[in-house]
């Protein structure tokens, strides 16, 4: 089999990327004639070779020819400002003759994929459909169908993602959304239910602050289904296709929309934006962590498992994750000793994909940070270390644990 680099030929740091485009151009050639024999489910593969943020929106939601404008615009704003005005253009058929409907949908899947640098599925899978629908009083607006794939981790650009459909909305001409009070109240029943039946989000706000918030969306907080969990109170509604909780719009809200409320704030003063000034008059969220920080974790704690400290105690057990050579991007490394100290309890879990040992060329004392457990660990097979656990005093009350680590 060739290799990437022979050995024989010395690696040079400028040649080295151009090495690496010209191999793996050679390789996926091959995967594109292997593909067209037929022999696959699809005729091409699915990966896309994108080089740029620019072409990585374009492959991924489109429009045709949206590139090279991208790349105009970020030479002279920023990304927010990008990908406002790339929704425009699409509105106003910079990029081909849609019809509304078709247009506003397109416009704030290539936005969202500016905002998120098309490295999630957002784009694609999170918003299920962008529609025009009907008020009480007869005036159109436009309503955004999210879906499961909406994540609180990225929240920032979710709640970016109702100004760029206001914006949508004020190109094309269409009314605000003026949500009913039982809609309104059903949207904070809902949350409540998929908290209690799902799972937590990652603000807790409170239900006047989320009921205040939907009845002012200029845009309409829509989505499918996301989970096998049913309201009580506010069901059958006209505007609200299922009784079922819609994860989706959640997530938008409550942890996009008012969990980063400020800084979108400060997003929108910067870009002057109208019709968002009732941001400045929402209060901080609260996230679950602050509200009850010492024995909140205990609640999803698995029974059995030991706890070495609680949060924020002086001294307390942490551990720090790292990159070697042998994790690549998806992987995390933690030191052998790391393993060794803990009588090799570090071993099987559930929270993350993959651990592997990091090879160390010095001696390591110090304190170890993050959380969560490994779902394959490797420790060195040869490693005979001896210990001395200590205690290390700051001069200032306060104190650490360290794990000393020398040769046998």
């Amino acid at each position: 089999m060739e290799t990437l680099l022979p050995p024989e030929q010395p690696l040079k740091v400028d040649d080295y990327p151009k090495r690496l485009k010209e191999a793996y151009e050679k390789q996926y050639a091959i995967a594109v004639r292997a593909r067209s024999k037929g022999l696959d489910v699809s005729l091409r593969v699915e990966s896309e070779s994108t080089y740029d943020l620019a072409e990585r929106v374009e492959k991924s939601v489109g429009p045709k020819g949206v590139a090279e404008r991208i790349r105009e615009l970020n030479k002279v704003i920023s990304r927010e400002e990008t990908a406002l005005k790339i929704s425009e253009d699409i509105v106003l058929g910079r990029f081909g003759s849609m019809n509304e409907q078709a247009a506003a949908e397109q416009a704030v899947r290539t936005a969202l994929a500016v905002l998120d640098e098309a490295v999630t599925v957002a784009p694609i899978q999170g918003i299920h459909s962008v529609k025009i629908r009907t008020n009480p009083d007869r005036t159109r607006h436009l309503a955004l169908y999210f879906a499961g794939p909406m994540r609180s981790a990225g929240g920032t650009e979710m709640g970016l993602i109702l100004i760029v459909g206001d914006h949508v909305r004020r190109q094309l001409g269409l009314q605000p959304y003026r949500a009913t009070d039982q809609e309104a109240r059903r949207f904070v029943e809902e949350l409540r239910t998929y908290e209690r039946h799902v799972n937590r989000f990652q603000y807790k706000n409170p239900d006047k602050l989320v009921y205040d918030t939907v009845a002012r969306l200029p845009v309409e907080p829509n989505g499918v289904e996301t989970d096998q969990v049913e309201v009580a109170v506010n069901r059958n509604l006209p505007r609200v296709e299922t009784n079922r909780v819609r994860g989706g719009a959640l997530r938008v809200v409550n942890d996009g929309l008012l969990g980063r409320s400020q800084k979108i704030l400060r997003i929108v003063d910067r870009l002057r934006l109208e019709g968002w000034e009732w941001l400045s008059t929402l209060k901080a969220p609260v996230t679950e962590g602050e509200e009850a920080r010492e024995f909140m974790f205990m609640e999803d704690v698995v029974g059995g498992r030991p706890i070495f400290a609680f949060p924020g105690a002086a001294g307390g057990f942490r551990i720090r994750y790292g990159r070697s050579r042998n994790t690549g991007l998806a992987s995390i490394g933690i030191h052998p000793s790391t393993m060794e100290v803990l009588g090799g309890f570090l071993a099987v879990g559930l929270l993350l994909g993959g651990v592997l040992r990091v090879e160390v060329s010095r001696f390591v004392c110090g304190r170890l940070y993050a959380s969560g457990l490994g779902h394959v660990a490797v420790p060195h097979a040869s490693l005979r270390h001896y210990w001395e656990i200590c205690r290390i005093s700051y001069g200032c009350g306060c104190w650490a644990w360290c794990g000393c680590v020398g040769p046998a």
